[in-house]
């Protein structure tokens, strides 16, 4: 199988790949969205969605009631609702750019996974395989470089839009993200610092970051959570940030701009930009667990290949691999559980407030780490 693969034609492999994403990030976007309906109901003590059943499915026992609760028909309701729902295309907009918008929303959105390693696998020399669709030296750059693209599909929107509310929401994600850029930038730098060792070839690269954290001692074994305290807590801020999600969610904010830059937008092409949203939330949880929490290795200083030898699976690349994912997408979820209990739990911020924090303490706080940690590994590594 792995023969067949390697021996088609790089362009029929890329389609497959785009194909193979496209498949996956639309319904873990819409189980998002279920999940994020159930949570918020969870947190304010009802039932949240779970009336949606299909009639052939109504007469099934014990099964259909259950799944009925959980709300599990609501990903199939939502889907169609959304994609036969009556979309009208208002008098005032821009129609080329309005319609344009929810599409260019989803490209950096798909483009990022591509480069973001979700398991692995021991090949027969017992080296560690990263699995990921484009595996380059500049995996972090190459996130950084595209998923700031996304906010051009922000601003198209309300631009395009030709009214007040979207433009304004337009202009706040723009300077949300220039603010919080920085600090998101600055706080993976010692990261990279600790890995890329005098002497050693310089990477970019996520699963150099998880080789890392998998090396045995103490220092090797440890995850950077817990060695950079602070640049970990500045990614995840920025990270809320980055992402438009409560309580930075300025460019929405329905509390004064009604829907903010999607106001004018309904039915398929207003799902878009929430696939686009879910898709970011995905991608930058993935990319804290790779640089931060050992990505797919289970516990610190107990990385994977140790756990797979002790129970006979690592000479097996299928259930290593298997195990690997399992483990990552793991704590992928967990951090979109914290998106989503941060939403239903912290109020929001005013916009002066968000712009306070971005340049006058949360980017500060960034260049102080940087410049911390920068003199610390100087005089540690030597000593190592």
């Amino acid at each position: 199988m792995i023969d067949f693969w390697f021996n088609l034609h790089p362009v029929i492999q890329g389609l497959l790949k785009g194909l193979a994403v496209i498949i996956v990030i639309f319904p873990i976007a819409g189980a998002c969205s279920m999940g994020e309906r159930k949570i918020s109901a969870w947190i304010q003590g009802r039932w949240g969605p779970s009336r949606a059943i299909p009639v052939w499915f109504a007469w099934v026992p014990v099964f259909g009631p259950i799944l009925q609760k959980l709300g599990a028909f609501h990903l199939l309701a939502d889907g169609l609702k959304f994609l036969f729902k009556e979309d009208p295309l208002p008098g005032h907009v821009n129609k080329l750019y309005f319609m344009a918008a929810p599409a260019l929303a989803l490209i950096p959105a798909f483009t990022t996974v591509t480069v973001v390693p979700f398991g692995a696998y021991l090949n027969e020399a017992g080296a560690l395989v990263p699995l990921v669709l484009a595996n380059v030296d500049v995996g972090l750059l190459a996130v950084f470089a595209v998923a700031s693209l996304g906010v051009y599909s922000v601003i198209l929107a309300g631009w395009a839009s030709n009214s007040k509310y979207p433009f304004l929401g337009g202009v706040r994600a723009s300077a949300q993200l220039i603010s919080y850029e920085l600090s998101m930038t600055l706080s993976v730098l010692p990261v990279f610092l600790w890995i890329n060792q005098p002497g050693a070839d310089g990477t970019l690269s996520l699963t150099r970051v998880v080789e890392f954290q998998s090396q045995p001692g103490l220092w090797g074994g440890t995850w950077f959570v817990f060695l950079m305290p602070l640049s970990a807590f500045i990614f995840l801020i920025a990270l809320f940030a980055e992402t438009n999600r409560l309580p930075f969610d300025m460019p929405e904010s329905e509390a004064d701009l009604v829907g903010g830059f999607h106001t004018e937008y309904g039915a398929f092409k207003w799902s878009l930009f929430f696939v686009a949203e879910y898709s970011h939330m995905l991608i930058g949880s993935g990319v804290f667990a790779l640089l931060f929490l050992g990505g797919w290795n289970p516990l610190p200083w107990m990385p994977l290949a140790r756990v797979a030898e002790w129970l006979g699976f690592a000479h097996q690349p299928v259930i290593f691999a298997l195990v690997s994912i399992v483990v990552f997408v793991g704590k992928v979820l967990f951090f979109i559980f914290v998106f989503m209990w941060v939403r239903w739990t912290v109020p929001r911020f005013r916009y002066d407030q968000v712009m306070r924090i971005g340049w006058r303490q949360l980017l500060p706080l960034a260049i102080l780490n940087l410049l911390a940690y920068a003199l610390a590994i100087a005089w540690l590594q030597p000593k190592l």
